[in-house]
């Protein structure tokens, strides 16, 4: 108890105490800043679901892109990960490399790229004329969303590069040889070799990769800011424009609220159904 005290100390005080308070705030009418707070049932629920159109889009926009940045980010780690098994002699140096990314924070690495796609690109478009470069990453709403895509998998893909690197090599030599052997193609291997073995790794990735892109806020706030016409706006920041822009703690409380059970279910899930496909070495 004496070294697992300060820890649960600090947990209780920063995380338990402030979870249990916006469960209570968010049945409340409260600004967030007076001290007249109200109580008003399930309210602030009933508006979510009957009047908050700019939540269930909020909502749809991180469905859209949770679903393709962990699908994309996991392909994008899996393969640099298999890259970077091989006896390269660079290999050291190219996995600090990709893994860099990840150590810039959200909100710096959202203005660096800022920059690349106003600036940067449109320099290159108008120097060399290719469309791509040409295209207004940030200023339409079906760039801004594969901006902020582009951008969340180069960022996260090396950090899962690194599980996944980690799962590859704790694979048996014995069994890749006998693969070899026996006349098994590389597709063959990865699909009843490989794979199995390192679903533990998957499970671990899958499970980030999914809380990563439904929490997703600090690119998005340093990108596009929910632009344009809030079309990139994330449930994370439409939670927080609700509680400390529009001053309506209650309701953002209450959203947030909803958030979580509906990403704790979704994460729940994934985890349950990863784990029952996994084998042991």
């Amino acid at each position: 108890m004496v070294f697992v005290g300060p820890a649960l100390l600090f947990f209780t005080v920063i995380v338990l105490i402030p979870f249990f308070l916006g469960m209570v705030y968010s049945f409340t009418d409260w600004s967030g800043v007076n001290s007249t707070m109200s109580w008003v049932g399930l309210d602030n629920f009933r508006q979510i679901f009957t009047k908050d159109t700019a939540f269930w889009r909020a909502f749809s926009f991180t469905a859209r892109f949770s679903v393709c940045s962990v699908v994309l980010t996991n392909v994008v780690a899996f393969g640099l990960a298999l890259l970077l098994t091989r006896p390269l002699k660079t290999r050291n140096i190219l996995r600090t490399v990709f893994f860099l990314p990840n150590v810039i924070g959200g909100l710096l690495l959202g203005f660096i790229w800022q920059f690349i796609f106003i600036r940067g690109f449109a320099s290159i478009g108008a120097a060399t004329g290719i469309g791509f470069f040409e295209l207004p990453w940030l200023g339409d709403e079906r760039t801004a969303f594969w901006g902020i895509l582009i951008v969340s998998v180069w960022q996260g893909a090396g950090y899962l590069m690194i599980i996944y690197i980690a799962g590859l090599v704790n694979i048996p030599s014995e069994l890749m040889e006998a693969a070899r052997i026996d006349g098994a193609t590389f597709r063959d291997t990865l699909r009843h070799v490989i794979l199995p073995l390192i679903m533990p790794a998957v499970t671990v990735c899958l499970f980030l990769a999914i809380s990563w892109a439904f929490k997703m806020f600090d690119l998005n706030m340093s990108l596009t800011k929910g632009g344009p016409f809030r079309s990139t706006e994330s449930i994370a920041l439409n939670i927080y424009a609700e509680a400390f822009q529009n001053n309506r703690y209650g309701l953002g409380t209450a959203k947030a609220l909803l958030f979580f059970i509906g990403t704790a279910a979704i994460t729940g899930l994934q985890v349950f159904l990863t784990k029952r496909k996994e084998v042991e070495a």
